[in-house]
């Protein structure tokens, strides 16, 4: 049971990995993300299911080692994926705040039905 359990982990690990090596652009990133979710999920059930029957990991089993540097790597690309969604977001932000401005470009400007105030006495 210990070892099936950490052929599965591997297996998952691996496909996220895989998964993560390339990230879509447009359209197809909803769904993508979908996928990798769905595979965190299944790979994080596989965890705690490890964690119940108390299985450790450690480096002196070569299995044990690539799991390790998987996960590791997992985390590096996950990095760079929120990175590279938060970089869109932003710039989607920017957008509409240019698209506002350019359909109404004094809206920023302060002006009190178009009547000067002079404020010297």
């Amino acid at each position: 049971m210990m070892k099936e359990l950490e052929q599965q982990l591997l297996q998952l690990s691996a496909k996220i990995f895989q998964l993560l090596s390339h990230v879509p652009i447009g359209e197809e990133r909803s769904t993508y993300m979908e996928k990798v979710d769905a595979e965190l999920d299944e790979r994080g059930k596989v965890i705690a299911k490890m964690h119940e029957e108390s299985v450790l990991l450690s480096k002196d089993n070569s299995s044990h080692r690539v799991l390790l540097e998987l996960d590791q790597g997992i985390q590096e690309r996950l990095k760079l994926v929120m990175a590279s969604l938060k970089k869109d977001m932003k710039n989607m932000q920017s957008s509409k705040k240019n698209e506002e401005h350019y359909i109404n470009p004094y809206s920023s400007v302060r002006v009190m039905d178009g009547k000067y105030y002079d404020q010297k006495k």
